[in-house]
């Protein structure tokens, strides 16, 4: 039986979901998929030799990559005036989570804990009574202290969890749901198997001595890390028709994949076309690998120079360019629909959505989602305006932020979901098919 569209892009979609555990594992997979198409990997600290029709990525600090396609016209050296079309798709790798600590080890009585920070804004009681477990990276001593070995982990079978108080001690636990990330959100490790008499500093390297097992190290080898809680639950269909996904992360792996799917499928006759995946964007984004960086213009004109065009027409072409910013949006509720505008609401399996705000926390504006408009009623992409209602503040995105920096006209796109910033999230699948017919429509397909 052949693969149909749905089951094609569910697969996929599912399949980045399980990759990404973390931001780094989410660059990691998309790199997976372009290689695989042929994408070629440049280091974005040396020369570049491009080629037109040349298809090419870059991995910048681990947790955000650029990837990029040249049309026939970008030939090295040739002369060119004016504007170079640029087409550019953003969206974030990195989730709201809980992040491990240094010296992360608790004891309470033979209890052993994980001290956590809160990453983002994750809604807390949904990490309660889970089975979690952790991924990231970690940095083990060389030869060169300024080159450190750097190894991806991710340990794939669920080791924590972090205990509710039972009802009994909190009566008003249905009440109120207020948690103390210091207190309530410890991950529970395990018990202290060792005797009385063990040294203190036996028990405070738990965690330490278990990250070494599993990267094969030293403990005294490891230097630092970056590692984050997850929720290794598999993604689910569910519905009566099987019609949702039930998945960790979908705030923002959807996006992430319709950009690789829409770049992969496009087809670059002339100029450049380009995906960003950034970081830190649940956190404001401001960091060397973040969308309120230099990052996407240093590239940009890292291009233009290797292919003998000056800063000035890089420019004018960003002026002219357009910049399709994708992260999720808010589907109704259904149990509480007056929290959406009286107009402007979307409901899952309506398409995707055009978001739209006088504040400019999203990007989007007349002109430029005309544009969109325009590309959805061409190749029939099912979508939806949505706006927040004037008394809810409602969340952002890096678009305004991406195109704030390259001085870049941008417009706000995603799917709608419920459950956003849960450990589980829930979202349709044809509005899914929906995004990444638009980012290929975007790109050319």
């Amino acid at each position: 039986m052949p693969i149909t569209n749905h089951q094609l892009t569910l697969n996929r979609l599912c399949r980045t979901l399980e990759a990404s555990v973390s931001p780094y594992h989410c660059i990691q997979e998309a790199q997976r998929q372009l290689k695989d198409a042929g994408y070629l990997p440049l280091s974005l600290g040396a020369a570049w030799k491009l080629e037109a029709n040349g298809h090419y990525l870059v991995n910048a600090f681990d947790s955000t990559l650029f990837a990029f396609s040249l049309g026939e016209d970008m030939v090295p050296g040739q002369l060119v005036t004016g504007r170079v079309p640029i087409r550019l798709a953003a969206a974030h790798t990195d989730w709201p989570c809980l992040k491990v600590k240094p010296s992360p080890e608790v004891m309470t009585g033979s209890y052993g804990k994980l001290n956590i920070e809160v990453y983002g804004s994750p809604i807390l009681s949904t990490w309660m009574d889970r089975p979690l477990s952790v991924a990231g990276k970690v940095c083990v001593a060389s030869q060169d202290p300024f080159s450190p070995e750097v190894l991806l982990f991710h340990h794939k079978q669920p080791v924590f969890t972090i205990p509710n108080l039972a009802i009994h001690m909190n009566r008003d636990v249905n009440d109120k749901a207020s948690l103390n990330p210091q207190i309530d959100m410890l991950p529970l490790a395990g018990i202290w198997q060792g005797k009385a008499s063990d040294s203190s500093s036996a028990k405070n390297r738990f965690f330490l001595e278990f990250l070494a097992s599993q990267i094969n190290r030293d403990p005294q080898d490891i230097l630092d890390y970056e590692i984050y809680f997850y929720n290794p639950e598999p993604p689910l269909a569910l519905g009566l028709n099987g019609e949702f996904l039930s998945s960790p992360r979908l705030d923002n792996v959807t996006s992430v994949q319709a950009c690789i799917t829409g770049l992969l499928e496009g087809t670059c006759q002339k100029g450049i076309h380009g995906i960003a995946l950034y970081d830190n964007e649940e956190i404001g984004s401001t960091t060397k690998q973040g969308a309120r960086s230099m990052l996407l213009e240093r590239i940009l004109e890292k291009i233009f120079l290797s292919l003998g065009l000056n800063r000035e027409i890089l420019l004018d072409s960003l002026v002219t360019g357009l910049l399709l910013s994708l992260d999720v949006a808010h589907a109704m509720h259904p149990n509480h629909p007056e929290k959406c505008d009286i107009k402007n609401q979307v409901i899952m399996g309506d398409g995707l959505c055009l978001k739209l705000s006088s504040s400019q926390s999203y990007a989007t504006d007349a002109a430029y989602a005309s544009v969109i408009e325009g590309l959805c009623k061409a190749k029939n992409i099912p979508y939806r305006k949505f706006s927040n209602r004037s008394d809810i503040r409602g969340g952002s995105t890096l678009g305004t932020i991406a195109s704030a920096m390259l001085n870049m006209p941008a417009v706000d796109a995603g799917v709608p979901i419920l459950a956003m910033h849960s450990s589980r999230e829930l979202s349709h699948i044809q509005d899914q098919i929906a995004l990444e017919n638009l980012t290929a429509a975007f790109f050319g397909a």
